[in-house]
């Protein structure tokens, strides 16, 4: 079959493309990345790309989003999402779990418990993920988060060695194994000690190759063991290995450590091609034909997407790849899609009016498998279970004086990108109960702790939402934020603080704590950890009830 194909057809079978998981181009995020629906389905239908990476939408829009994306395809579509917190991280309506080091901090304590959780956590994830049409989770992030500043993993990784790390990830790809979908190990060969986010530029791991086979590589290889589908690469620089070229374009890393050191069969995926550390060097066309030479199968998220084709092809008609190695890639990524139910014609067979290829009745779409009580459970479970805490519990709350009010100051690192937070969600609407008044910040607003102080004396609950956010660069606390702490500490209006994130930005706080000052932290940001966390503080459940 694939030697019927012609080269721009093999090509771009190794090409994923991004897009909005809503329906409608107006409701489009991100523009300069996401296609019209006219441009994806030219993507799809005349260029034949080999699959979509989705974001954004709910999971109902999800469903009939695959369905019509399949629909227009030339060949049936590996559709991925990076769903490493669950199918509800992204779409929403579907089980959303805390991030992984919440599973790590469990581990701790009851290590038997913390692989139950990491396995359940991958059969919700990948049945969830299949009940919506997607059949890739790019997902489990196999990184040692060793390095405290770093911006980019941070609380994505299951721990903080490498025991750990693999042993979890092991289990999570256990638990996804019975279920017909991808899963993906990343980012290859580590990016947890960087104190650099690749989206923005080129990190470097200076370690020594004896370092790297200690610290970074052995969660690949348990995952490698535990049947993982796909291996995602690093944009991070590794002189130890190649002084060249970064891990995603190096064939000494992908081919002569990945390939031929450790054993894998599996694909060989690039992480985002747009991301800066490799588009501000090679741009966005010859990072394509790089990835490609160095051996990966697959080409994520190009910029331009038909000239990233154009470009390998002519750099196999020109000898600098062979295709020889295009069709191999496009053998594993046909094995691939065949592993996870779909069917590959040749050659494709065209449509009846109102036909759509491979696929189910949207009638059939089994809604019942979201976010059903049990997963909710477990998911909720994994965040109790991992919360944090300590101080005088459960927080008196104070009568103030008539003059005064009691401030409920919510920091957050992004407020015009925080969903997690409205009015009727618990971190405000419980407070509330209680007479506190909102004031809500941005942690970057340079004057943050001047406009905080602006009132008189009140009793403050400070809620600060922060954790490692892609194309942030930091994953801690600014000092604008630190110098807020310490002012509410020096007055004497910091009643209470939650943290809901990173624990890294709770190890800022404690050694300048009170000991009589309650302090509770929860890894997850969403509303059902709110009322965890909130619960905890006042001594009421999650309803907010006395």
């Amino acid at each position: 079959m694939i030697d019927n194909l012609s080269l721009p057809e093999l090509v771009a079978q190794m090409f994923v493309v991004r897009a909005s998981g809503y329906l409608f181009d107006h409701q489009i995020s991100y523009p300069e990345w996401e296609p019209t629906a006219s441009k994806l389905r030219y993507y799809l239908e005349k260029l034949g790309v080999g699959g979509v990476i989705l974001v954004g939408g709910s999971a109902a829009e999800l469903a009939v989003r695959s369905h019509q994306l399949q629909s227009w395809a030339k060949f049936p579509l590996l559709l991925a999402a990076d769903i490493e917190e669950g199918v509800g991280q992204r779409f929403a309506g579907a089980t959303w779990f805390g991030p992984p080091m919440a599973i790590a901090e469990v581990a701790r304590h009851d290590a038997g418990k913390a692989d139950r959780y990491a396995e359940q956590m991958g059969a919700v994830t990948a049945i969830e993920a299949r009940a919506i049409g997607l059949n890739w989770v790019l997902a489990p992030v196999v990184d040692v988060n060793n390095n405290p500043d770093n911006p980019v993993i941070n609380v994505r990784a299951f721990g903080e060695t490498p025991e750990i790390v693999g042993k979890l990830a092991a289990a999570f790809i256990r638990g996804a194994g019975p279920h017909p979908v991808l899963t993906t190990a990343k980012h290859f060969p580590g990016h947890g000690d960087t104190a650099v986010d690749s989206h923005l530029e080129l990190p470097v791991l200076p370690h020594s190759p004896a370092r790297l086979a200690e610290v970074e590589l052995p969660p690949f290889v348990e995952a490698m063991a535990a049947g993982v589908d796909a291996v995602m690469s690093a944009h991070l620089l590794i002189p130890a290995w190649d002084a060249q070229f970064p891990a995603t374009l190096s064939r000494k890393i992908l081919i002569g450590k990945l390939r031929e050191e450790l054993g894998f069969e599996g694909l060989i995926v690039t992480d985002a091609l747009v991301m800066g550390a490799i588009a501000n060097k090679y741009g966005a066309n010859e990072a394509a034909v790089l990835a490609a030479e160095a051996g990966a199968d697959v080409l994520l998220m190009p910029l331009d997407p038909e000239g990233a084709i154009l470009a390998v092809c002519e750099a196999v008609t020109q000898g600098r790849l062979s295709i020889t190695q295009i069709k191999e890639s496009v053998k594993r990524i046909w094995e691939a899609k065949i592993k996870v139910g779909l069917s590959i014609s040749d050659p494709p067979q065209p449509l009846a009016k109102g036909e759509i290829k491979n696929l189910q009745s949207i009638d059939s779409i089994d809604l019942s498998l979201l976010a059903n009580p049990d997963s909710r459970a477990t998911a909720a479970d994994i965040l109790r279970d991992s919360l944090k805490f300590g101080g005088n519990l459960p927080l008196q709350v104070p009568k103030p004086p008539e003059n005064q009010l009691l401030r409920n100051l919510i920091v957050v690192d992004d407020v015009l990108g925080c969903e997690f937070l409205g009015n009727h969600t618990p971190a405000i609407a419980v407070p509330e109960q209680f007479g506190y008044k909102l004031q809500l910040i941005d942690d970057r607003t340079g004057a943050i702790a001047d406009n905080a102080g602006a009132e008189d004396f009140s009793p403050t609950l400070l809620q600060i939402f922060i954790r490692g956010n892609c194309f942030r660069g930091s994953a801690g606390l600014t000092q604008a934020a630190q110098d807020l702490f310490k002012k509410l500490l020096k007055t004497g209006e910091l009643q209470a603080v939650l943290i809901y994130g990173s624990p890294y930005v709770l190890e800022q706080f404690l050694p300048h704590l009170p000991p009589s000052i309650p302090y509770v932290f929860c890894f997850g940001q969403m509303p059902v950890a709110q009322s965890l966390a909130l619960e905890v503080l006042f001594g009421i459940d999650a309803t907010g009830n006395a």
